[in-house]
C-alpha cells in the first residue's frame, strides 16, 4: 500500500522557516521523482519543487533562493526546507511521487503551512 505522509507544517511569522518532511512507503522510493506542490484557498495546485532520481532539482520562480528540496533514499524521505517565508506561501503543501514510465503518480494528504504577516 502506497503511503506518503507529510509533516512539519504549522504557523510561522513572515521571515521564519519551516522544514517539511514526507515519509514514503509501499513503493521503490529511489526509482521515483519526488516533488512538493501547494494549493492556496481558491487557487489551483501549483508546483513548488521537484527532485529527480539522480538528485536534479527544479523550483518555481516564486520560491527560488528561499526553498530547498532534498531526498534521503536510505530513509525513503523527501524534505522541503523553507526559509524567508512570506504570507503568500500560505497553502496546503502536498508531497508527490511520480514515475512516468509506469504511469504512477501518488499524493500525500497535505500539511498546512500558514505564514502570518
Amino acid at each position: 500500500q502506497v503511503q506518503l505522509v507529510e509533516s512539519g507544517g504549522g504557523l510561522v511569522q513572515a521571515g521564519g522557516s519551516l522544514r517539511l518532511s514526507c515519509a514514503a512507503s509501499g513503493f521503490t522510493f529511489g526509482s521515483y521523482a519526488m516533488g512538493w506542490y501547494r494549493q492556496a484557498p481558491g487557487k489551483q495546485r501549483e508546483l513548488v519543487a521537484t527532485i529527480s532520481r539522480d538528485g536534479s532539482t527544479n523550483y518555481a520562480d516564486s520560491v527560488k533562493g528561499r526553498f530547498t528540496i532534498s531526498r534521503d533514499n536510505a530513509e525513503n524521505t523527501v524534505y522541503l526546507q523553507m526559509n524567508s517565508l512570506k504570507p503568500e506561501d500560505t497553502a496546503v503543501y502536498y508531497c508527490n511521487a511520480k514515475r512516468i514510465i509506469i504511469g504512477a503518480n501518488y499524493w500525500g494528504q497535505g500539511t498546512q503551512v500558514t505564514v502570518s504577516s
